[in-house]
């Protein structure tokens, strides 16, 4: 087991999906977490140094993957897991929040084993 991973949360501009995840898990024992959004626009913008802080990073989409890669196709990016949540909620939404708990936990059960 990693010794409390770090945890990078992406969406597309860092004020919903990424937000919320981001707020959900702040206090989590298990791992540390920081969001970012992959636009100009985003409320905080992913950077390299995110993604080098980062042993895990979880993305929305599928197309949030490919744009990861593709931004950042000169360095090593930790392992990429896509949570598969579209852009249809807003901050804080019980649907999102009970989506984001339950993948995010599952897939770290499963990947990190915490």
């Amino acid at each position: 087991m990693i010794e409390r991973p770090n945890i990078l949360v992406v969406c597309g501009r860092n004020k919903k999906r990424s937000r919320t995840a981001e707020h959900i898990f702040k206090n989590d024992d298990r791992f540390s977490i920081r969001s970012v959004g992959l636009s100009p626009q985003s409320n905080r913008k992913i950077s390299e140094s995110d993604l080098k802080w980062a042993s895990m990073v979880f993305v929305m989409e599928y197309n949030h993957k490919g744009k990861l890669k593709e931004l950042y196709k000169n360095i090593e990016l930790p392992k990429v897991e896509v949570l598969d949540i579209a852009d249809e909620y807003e901050f804080m939404d019980e649907d999102l929040v009970e989506m984001l708990t339950e993948r995010m936990n599952e897939k770290m059960k499963f990947i990190l084993g915490v």
